[in-house]
């Protein structure tokens, strides 16, 4: 297991903004790889796995070490994990629950490589590995069938253990935090959030864990209902490092979600949207440029609203050298004190 690096990250959020990485799966949909490349060594697996990409943490460690070197380059001070449909619960879709846990290790292990180098190559900037948990393709909350409002098609039991079971993994992988992202669903989080709270008391250490949700409309709330400061009194007692939002709405449409969270978190807050809306015409199949993204990612580093910046679906390495660039003289958001937050 890392050591536990919440000191020093708190020490470098306090100095500078951290850049978080970008889109895994618009980079490797850029590689055309092909259902061989996929498949790998699983020759008699039955079904197509194309399309699995966590799974190419194992069946090509190349490719995904390639990315992750492209964002370190870009500017990242932290990469994610190939993980983010690593559970056995989203492994269901090709059939390889079976491999969870060892797509989990392997990823991390693969980003932990890539970290370990950059940092050796400038000792005074060191690099990090969150190991992303993304939410499943289930839901806890919300009834799959219209016509039957108290169906689920998924127990919380059920979440803890597949989340139980990937944390294993990213922490013997060597991750140095755990990054419960794109909450949809914050009874699914909750699941995530108690495994990870279970582990550290089996192994009888912690590591630093950050908290990303998403508002998925112009509502202003999560998939479940949930407002921005709902979302964070909901998350708040397991004490994250950073709590924010990401993905969903973009950048502009995203504004007045993170401004809200700012403005009521007493820990550090991360933002890493989508390059604008889908746009299938577009190379990486979402409408902004660079300079766009990074120009709206500037202004809420002026505006005092963040800690960490970087990007989510459609982002790529130019995207996060180019947010990067323009956040690199900003200071980073100062936490509210106590008689701030408490007219907040």
């Amino acid at each position: 297991m890392q050591p536990d690096h919440t000191a020093d990250l708190t020490r470098l959020l306090r100095e500078r903004i951290l850049i978080l990485d970008g889109a895994m799966g618009t980079m490797i949909q850029q590689c055309r790889l092909s259902e061989r490349d996929f498949r790998g060594g699983f020759h008699d697996h039955p079904g197509e796995l194309a399309g699995d990409n966590d799974l190419l943490s194992l069946t090509q460690p190349s490719t995904v070490l390639s990315i992750h070197d492209a964002y370190f380059e870009a500017g990242a001070d932290i990469v994610e994990t190939n993980t983010f449909s690593a559970t056995r619960i989203a492994q269901a879709d090709y059939r390889m629950e079976s491999e969870a846990r060892a797509i989990n290790e392997a990823a991390a292990r693969i980003a932990r490589e890539a970290a370990d180098r950059w940092t050796a190559r400038t000792p005074d900037r060191p690099r990090f590995v969150a190991g992303a948990l993304g939410p499943t393709n289930r839901t806890a909350s919300i009834s799959p069938d219209v016509n039957d409002p108290g169906a689920r098609n998924i127990r919380f039991d059920d979440l803890v253990a597949a989340y139980a079971e990937a944390i294993d993994g990213l922490i013997d992988g060597g991750a140095d935090i755990l990054l419960v992202e794109t909450v949809f669903d914050t009874l699914n989080a909750k699941a995530g959030l108690f495994a990870i709270d279970d582990a550290f008391e089996r192994r009888g250490a912690r590591l630093p864990i950050i908290v990303s949700g998403t508002i998925t409309d112009a509502s202003g709330r999560t998939l479940s209902g949930q407002t921005p400061a709902a979302f964070w009194n909901s998350v708040r007692h397991v004490r994250p490092l950073a709590v924010g939002l990401n993905c969903a709405l973009g950048a502009a449409l995203m504004r007045p979600y993170i401004e809200e969270l700012s403005r009521i978190a007493d820990t550090f807050v991360s933002c890493y949207p989508n390059a604008g809306l889908p746009n299938p015409m577009s190379d990486t199949g979402y409408d902004e440029s660079p300079e766009q993204t990074s120009r709206m990612i500037a202004e809420f580093a002026r505006s005092g609203f963040v800690n960490i910046v970087g990007g989510c679906c459609g982002t790529t390495p130019a995207h996060i050298r180019a947010i990067a660039d323009a956040v690199r003289d900003m200071a980073p958001r100062r936490l509210p004190s106590e008689a701030e937050l408490a007219v907040a």
